[in-house]
């Protein structure tokens, strides 16, 4: 159904369904259903239609999107967006390969290719890893293990077109499974052109992504190995919000891994993995290109190789879990000018990140309450080497570059992470209590950018930055508190939250004079068109706010279900707020949902937002509605068809989290906030043999 289902009924379902693995607030937003035997928890039929999976998690309580592009889109959670975020895709955590994030891991995850979304709306758990905030792991399809002891025949393919950016995309799996052996292969392609809007066409919005790949798995005692290579090749796409624009991605994934029990009531998950990615991109083949002196080309690349280890000892409800896990990334990037052979600046060279930890978490609990007690510690260390430059870089940025070789450039540190669950399973209401220690290293953007650029990580909001080597870890106080409750016929589950941050990292004026360049740093932001360039520093933040999925069956097939979602972000030191944060915003959907068909409306409304930043030159937005028209049908078992209207009103409207546009010759001036997307009609049809 159109607001996602599975996050709402996962309020009522949350409590078994995720007693063990994920006990205080974790929803699971699964593909939709194909058979008629799933009806009972057809909580999954989510209508989103766009192509990756940030905008389908947007859709979720709490959850926003930090709209940067087609492809290009980041995922907020509760405030908190970028590497904040424990972002993964089967399981693997990796860098992206550009300085300004034009990859976010859902680059990864196109939607005609995933399984399943499981989401950490509060905090992740510390056995997966490292993170500010919540987490999200995106599983793609895969063949699944069968039920025979012969290989039979497995598919699922979806297909779908949509009329905004006359876009198409189709992908699947395909392959053979026994009880004890699976192998598949994936693949999928999508094309779109420039989006609409009431206004016209939003220019260089236009995108090409493909995936290929094999995974194959081997069920033998004592357990289950796993294996999955995945190529995804993303060609030329555009990027109105940055500087540049995607030329392509070339990047591949290896993941291999084993789980079983290896005693009794001792179970053993190891993995391994390795994520390899290439990067182009340019200012001048997707939008109108500058003098020829201004032209810049980057090429970069992040190298990311990963493993962990656990045993948990005990029962699945009662036990302990004790692990390790490392991380080691390789990165760097080049500007160059094409047409100037002399010009090229290895603004990071040899980048690299290192981190090691160990973990401990013990799962017990006494009468109805039940506790989930977790404790990591990582090891962090990061270096860049000296720049390198060509005989044609002028002498500002030279002599940045010599400063930067003979200062500081390397960083080690210790971080500690802890996290207390407690809910009790007392009947129609389980009460949940989060309270955790939560902690970030600098990225080598935010440490090591020594020249002036709009290399920012994902922030897009048209500043210039420079790093700075002695930045400390940020460190989140959390605390949570909410409860589910679900009758025979309605559910909620309201959950209120704050988050004390120190040490946030942010931009803020690069010295005590801004607008009056009297340093190195500032004669080179203004000779690239920013005489108010910011540096990344330690300031003192705060979050809060509450967010709520609900809904109740009203009669027979009729029923109404929503979300509702609201942050706060603010800075302790100084009074600015916080930048990008989503403004309130709620959906309700009221729905005639039979067996095997299904037809919804779906009003959603988003509130102004004034909280801006100051300090990241951040317009406000007002407010807007949007209405929808969705539904399914259920043609027979494994074949379905699904269609819809987004913005039925073809309402003109701006996105709060959206960037600000860097094109000219669109019908969005250049530095204004970019439009949403206008009325846009789409059809999908997904089929699948078991």
């Amino acid at each position: 159904m159109p607001i996602s289902r599975i996050a709402l009924t996962a309020a009522l379902l949350a409590a078994p369904a995720v007693a063990d693995e994920a006990p205080a607030d974790t929803i699971i937003v699964s593909a939709p259903r194909i058979t008629r035997l799933q009806a009972s928890v057809a909580a999954e039929d989510d209508q989103q239609s766009g192509p990756d999976a940030a905008g389908f998690i947007a859709r979720q309580p709490g959850a926003a999107l930090i709209d940067n592009g087609a492809l290009s889109g980041q995922v907020q959670l509760r405030g908190l967006f970028g590497d904040r975020i424990l972002l993964r895709i089967n399981g693997q955590n990796f860098a992206s390969g550009g300085p300004n994030a034009m990859d976010p891991p859902m680059h990864y995850a196109p939607m005609v290719l995933v399984d399943r979304v499981e989401i950490a709306r509060g905090i992740s758990p510390v056995r997966d890893g490292p993170g500010l905030g919540g987490g999200v792991n995106a599983v793609l399809k895969q063949v699944k293990f069968g039920s025979g002891d012969s290989l039979s025949p497995q598919a699922d393919i979806t297909g779908q077109v949509r009329s905004v950016d006359e876009s198409f995309a189709v992908g699947g799996i395909a392959g053979l499974a026994s009880r004890d052996l699976r192998l598949g292969v994936i693949a999928s392609w999508e094309e779109g052109g420039d989006t609409r809007f009431p206004g016209g066409r939003i220019a260089g919005t236009s995108y090409r992504r493909g995936v290929y790949g094999v995974h194959a798995g081997v069920r033998a005692r004592p357990g289950t190995v796993s294996f999955e290579y995945r190529r995804q090749e993303t060609g030329t796409s555009g990027n109105p919000p940055f500087a540049m624009d995607i030329i392509y991605f070339h990047t591949d994934f290896a993941r291999l891994g084993f789980e079983g029990d290896v005693a009794d009531g001792v179970q053993l998950a190891v993995h391994a993995d390795h994520t390899a990615v290439r990067h182009r991109m340019n200012n001048f083949t997707l939008r109108p290109a500058p003098a020829t002196a201004m032209r810049r080309e980057t090429d970069t690349y992040a190298n990311t190789l990963g493993a962990d280890l656990s045993l948990r000892f005990g029962s699945e409800r009662r036990h302990l879990r004790i692990g390790a896990d490392l991380q080691q990334v390789d990165n760097g990037y080049v500007i160059t000018n094409p047409a100037m052979p002399a010009f090229f600046v290895h603004a990071l060279d040899n980048g690299r990140r290192e981190r090691i930890a160990g973990f401990a978490e013990w799962r017990t609990g006494a009468g109805p309450v039940e506790a989930e007690l977790g404790l990591r510690v990582d090891q962090h260390r990061a270096s860049v080497a000296a720049p390198r430059l060509g005989p044609g870089v002028p002498a500002g940025p030279a002599n940045l570059a010599r400063a930067f070789a003979g200062g500081l450039r390397d960083w080690q540190g210790t971080t500690v992470d802890a996290a207390l669950r407690l809910w009790a399973e007392t009947g129609a209401i389980t009460p949940r209590l989060t309270l955790a220690r939560k902690t970030r290293v600098p990225s080598l953007i935010e440490r090591f950018s020594w020249l002036p650029t709009e290399a920012s990580g994902g922030l897009a909001d048209g500043n210039i930055y420079v790093g700075d080597p002695g930045l400390k870890p940020e460190t989140a106080w959390i605390a949570e508190l909410g409860f589910d409750w679900q009758s025979s016929t309605a559910y909620a589950r309201p959950v209120v939250y704050y988050r004390r941050v120190d040490d946030f990292i942010q931009g803020v004026p690069f010295d005590a004079t801004p607008g009056i360049i009297n340093s190195p740093v500032e004669l080179v932001s203004a000779a690239n068109g920013d005489a108010t360039p910011l540096r990344f520093a330690n300031v003192d933040a705060e979050l809060w706010g509450a967010d709520i999925a609900f809904g109740t069956r009203i009669a027979g097939p009729l029923r109404l279900d929503g979300v509702a979602s609201y942050v706060r972000g603010r800075r302790r030191d100084v009074a600015d707020n916080l930048y990008r944060i989503a403004p309130p915003n709620g959906r309700l959907a009221l729905a005639w949902d039979a067996t095997d068909w299904m037809v919804a409306i779906e009003v959603q409304g988003f509130a102004a937002q004034t909280n801006v930043s100051t300090t990241n030159s951040e317009a406000t937005t007002r407010g807007y509605l949007l209405a929808s028209l969705t539904g399914n049908w259920l043609i027979r078992d494994g074949l379905r068809i699904d269609a819809g209207i987004e913005n039925l009103f073809d309402r003109q409207y701006l996105e709060h989290l959206a960037g600000y546009n860097r094109i000219a010759g669109s019908d969005v001036p250049v530095g204004a906030r970019l439009p949403g997307p206008g009325r846009s009609a789409f059809i999908r049809l997904r089929w699948a043999l078991n």
